[in-house]
Order: C-alpha cells, then sequence, then structure tokens
C-alpha cells in the first residue's frame, strides 16, 4: 500500500516509501486447509437439514394426491425449477394412474400429453426402456438438434426451455440410476423393505423457465428424495389398494337395490371410513305389504369388522322374515347370535317394521342413535328408550316404540358415525343433525335422497360430506325407479356413516 501524499514541511521528505508491514499479500498463497474443509462441511450439513425436513414433511401426507403434490413442491426447490408434473403409473397396472402437476394448468397437462410418449423426458422412466433408470435432462429444448419437433413446439407453447426427469422405482428393483446423481447414497434400496408393492411407480420432471440444468449436488440431493419418496409411495399404494378392497367387498355385501313398495320411497348413503367399517343398512319387503328397515354398525374397522357386518345383515334378514314385526324379537335373536358367534364383538343396531298402508313403524334400537321425523310442520328425534348396545349385557332386552308419520314426511335412520364424523361433542353434534333436517329447502323434501344429500352435506365438515360409498334409492307407486350409484372420492373421516331416508307418501 502506498503513502498517502504529505503536505510540503519544511525538513520532512513527503516521499517516504511506507513500512514493509502495511504491503499488499501476494493473491496467489491458498487459503489454509482448514477453511476449505469447515465450508465442505457446512455444505454437507446444510443439504442434509434441507433433505432432513422435506422428508420429514413427506412423510406427514397420509393420501396418495397429497404425497405427489408434496413430491413435486420439493423437488423444484431442490432442483432450482418452478414447475413440473409427475405421472403415477405402478408398472404391475392395478392403477390408481393419475398425472398432477405444478405450476400447470388443466390445459397445459393436455398440451404435455399431446408429446409422444416415446420421444417425451420422461417416457422411456415409464416404459423402462431408459438404460438403468437413470434420470433424464434435456438441458435446451429450443436449440438442441436431437429435439423431437412436437416436443420443441410445446416447450415454446408453454414457456420452458428445459427438463430434468428421475424415475419413481420401489423395492430392490431401484438400480444406482435412480439415486439421480452419482452420490453414494444413490443405491440400491434397502433390502429391509417389506412393502408388497416394488417396480417402477412413475417418473417425475421439472421443467425450467430457460435452457438450463441442474448442477451435480442438485442431481445428487433430488436422486436422494425421490428414492425416499419412493418407497413413501409404495406403502401409500399399497393403503390405498388395501382400503379400495375393503370399501368394495362392504359396498358387495349392501344392496344395490332398494324395493319399491307402494307407500313409500326410499333412498341410501354410505359413506366408508378409510379403513372400512361395519356400518350396514337393508330394507327387506315381508308379506301383506309389510317392510322391514334396519340400520346397524359392528365394533371396529377392517375386513374383520366388514365380514362380522355381513353375518350380522343376513342373519337379521332371516329373523326378520321369521318374526319382523316383533322388532325387540328379532333384536333379541340377533343379540343371541352374536355372543355365540362373535363373542369379543358389540354393535348397535335400529330395527323397524313398517306398514305403509297404515302409516304406521313399530321399532326397537340396541344402543342405537334415535331416528329423525322431517316433515313440513316439525323436524325432531323420536323418543326411544335407553338400551345397550347387543353383545355388552347378557341379555339386552328393551320395549319397542310406534310411529306415526304423516303423509310426505321423511324418517332418517342413520349410524353414529354421522355424529362421531363432525368431531363434535355427542349433544353439539346432535344439535348439528336436528338443524340440518330443520333446514331442509321445501323443494327438496319430496326426495328422500334429496333430504340425505342436505343431512351429509349440512351436518359433515367439508370434504367429510363424500367418500366411498353408494346411494340407492326406490320409487313407490308414482313410478320412481330404483337404482344405485357410488361415490368416487376418498373419505376423510375415520368412522363409516350411513343414512337411510324413508319417505311416507
Amino acid at each position: 500500500m502506498s503513502a498517502p501524499n504529505m503536505p510540503k514541511v519544511a525538513g520532512i521528505d513527503p516521499t517516504v516509501p511506507a513500512p514493509a508491514h502495511t504491503a499488499q499479500p501476494p493473491a496467489d498463497l491458498p487459503a489454509a486447509p482448514g477453511a476449505l474443509i469447515r465450508d465442505r462441511l457446512a455444505g454437507w450439513v446444510s443439504d442434509l437439514t434441507t433433505l432432513h425436513e422435506l422428508t420429514e414433511r413427506l412423510a406427514r401426507t397420509g393420501s396418495l394426491d397429497g404425497a405427489l403434490k408434496e413430491l413435486l413442491r420439493a423437488g423444484a426447490a431442490l432442483v432450482g425449477a418452478r414447475r413440473g408434473l409427475v405421472v403415477f403409473e405402478p408398472a404391475d397396472r392395478l392403477g390408481p394412474a393419475t398425472t398432477l402437476g405444478l405450476g400447470l394448468a388443466h390445459a397445459d397437462l393436455g398440451h404435455l400429453e399431446t408429446v409422444p410418449r416415446r420421444v417425451s423426458s420422461y417416457g422411456g422412466l415409464l416404459d423402462g426402456t431408459t438404460a438403468r433408470n437413470e434420470p433424464v435432462a434435456a438441458p435446451d429444448l429450443f436449440g438442441g438438434t436431437d429435439v423431437d419437433p412436437r416436443q420443441r413446439e410445446v416447450a415454446v407453447r408453454l414457456g420452458y426451455g428445459a427438463s430434468y426427469a428421475v424415475p419413481l422405482i420401489a423395492g430392490a428393483t431401484a438400480g444406482a440410476g435412480a439415486g439421480a446423481g452419482g452420490g453414494t447414497g444413490a443405491g440400491a434400496a434397502s433390502s429391509g423393505r417389506t412393502g408388497a408393492v416394488s417396480g417402477r411407480l412413475g417418473a417425475v420432471v421439472w421443467l425450467y423457465d430457460e435452457p438450463a440444468e441442474p448442477v451435480e449436488r442438485q442431481r445428487h440431493l433430488v436422486g436422494l428424495y425421490a428414492r425416499y419418496a419412493s418407497e413413501h409411495l409404495a406403502r401409500l399404494l399399497e393403503l390405498e389398494r388395501a382400503r379400495t378392497r375393503v370399501a368394495t367387498i362392504a359396498e358387495e355385501l349392501l344392496p344395490t337395490r332398494l324395493p319399491r313398495i307402494p307407500g313409500v320411497r326410499l333412498a341410501a348413503r354410505h359413506r366408508t371410513g378409510p379403513y372400512g367399517g361395519g356400518d350396514w343398512y337393508d330394507a327387506l319387503p315381508l308379506p301383506e305389504g309389510a317392510l322391514s328397515l334396519a340400520v346397524g354398525s359392528v365394533s371396529g374397522s377392517g375386513p374383520g369388522a366388514v365380514a362380522a357386518m355381513g353375518r350380522l345383515r343376513a342373519s337379521l334378514r332371516a329373523y326378520a322374515v321369521m318374526e319382523g314385526e316383533d322388532p325387540v324379537a328379532v333384536l333379541s335373536d340377533l343379540e343371541l347370535l352374536l355372543r355365540l358367534t362373535e363373542p369379543a364383538r358389540t354393535a348397535t343396531a335400529l330395527f323397524a317394521y313398517a306398514e305403509p298402508a297404515q302409516g304406521k313403524i313399530v321399532l326397537a334400537g340396541a344402543g342405537h342413535a334415535p331416528p329423525l321425523i322431517v316433515g313440513d310442520r316439525r323436524a325432531e328425534f323420536v323418543e326411544t328408550s335407553l338400551s345397550a348396545p347387543l353383545g355388552m349385557l347378557s341379555c339386552w332386552e328393551a320395549p319397542s316404540v310406534e310411529l306415526w308419520p304423516a303423509s310426505g314426511e321423511t324418517v332418517l335412520l342413520y349410524t353414529d358415525g354421522l355424529l362421531r364424523r363432525t368431531g363434535d361433542p355427542m349433544d353439539r353434534a346432535f344439535a348439528r343433525l336436528h338443524s340440518a333436517a330443520a333446514s331442509v329447502p321445501a323443494s327438496a323434501r319430496e326426495d328422500p335422497g334429496a333430504v340425505a344429500d342436505h343431512v351429509l352435506r349440512t351436518v359433515l365438515p367439508r370434504g367429510h360430506e363424500t367418500g366411498r360409498g353408494q346411494g340407492a334409492s326406490a320409487g313407490a307407486s308414482a313410478g320412481v325407479g330404483a337404482g344405485a350409484g357410488a361415490g368416487a372420492g376418498k373419505a376423510e373421516g375415520a368412522e363409516d356413516v350411513v343414512v337411510l331416508a324413508v319417505r311416507f307418501d
């Protein structure tokens, strides 16, 4: 460093050289080795912390759609992209298959699907034709010489200049390429994996606005993340398939059509919980124009509860044919059967013997929620005696009650899952149900299915009113056709819900 310009003073030379210790050090001296090691360790710690946070967020997802959306979001942050899409297509072709986008509208996904799969950046990963299932980078879709014309056209239309695709592979078939970056963490999946689903699950691709390519560090991180995500998706897939199987069995055990009886119209709604429950409903024509009605719930969940539900419902039908005019006797026989064949289970049930011609219902309940009458002039619960669930006491018995619904009124029979799914205490849940019944629009009261749908929409929290289940309706002599439908959404509540609506004309 040169000395400052000193003013000219008598006896002092202003050009005295600067001291040696103030001279600039040479620029080519290497940095201390310790600093390089600290910087590298700090980078590794930062990467591990980021990866840990992202995998924890992914582990908290409980559905396939939620996990795929989180995978897209986290991967985009790791590779420095703004948009992307994931194509989930399990190689065993047992489904479910879906395509989700990040920062892409539905029309944008449609444009991307017009690109032939054989030339797309992820087509080879889905078909297993890409060598060693390695990631596929397309760093320049605008000016690359080996880019398919249709792919370039779509890239220009959507405004992305590069892509980076990574396979989703679960189980031991995930080779070194699945790690995407050549790091030591990119090897085969752990041999201790116990999930039944393995192999290719799909591919995820991130889109850059301009020609670009992730650096080696980004490739390594997103490869590790994709490997973990693949295992998590495989577990969710197996769970989703198990839930679907249980729900399908449960639906097959329930009526697909409700009977058509003069003077009465029926509608049923069934929402299956994610674990498969033992709620049921039934309606069976009896001699002399009578009709038996039943709703109930078996304790527990899963295949065992579904099987127990099927056995109880079949037995209840037999008892209804033999002594349906006496609901107390029917439930007493069912309670004895439950104690002998299912000693570890309990069940709630409500059985009713209806005579539409007389406008009369005789019913008995075992630990079940009381029915609800909905009409133009009233919305009130039926007063029933307090009783214990079936299988809880050494001997069940409770008196029956008689109802005389007026013409145009609808009687709602439901399981307690409708109340439990609200998340409220029981007294507030009953108040919520009563308010929903009282608020049924006058135009909807003519249709029992519309009454049931309004109650479900009003009582259950948003997102809980739909689910795997079915609706069935039957017309009276007026000629309303009987039919069945199925809801396709995923139930978020843990409880089954059954609503059986009976309208007297």
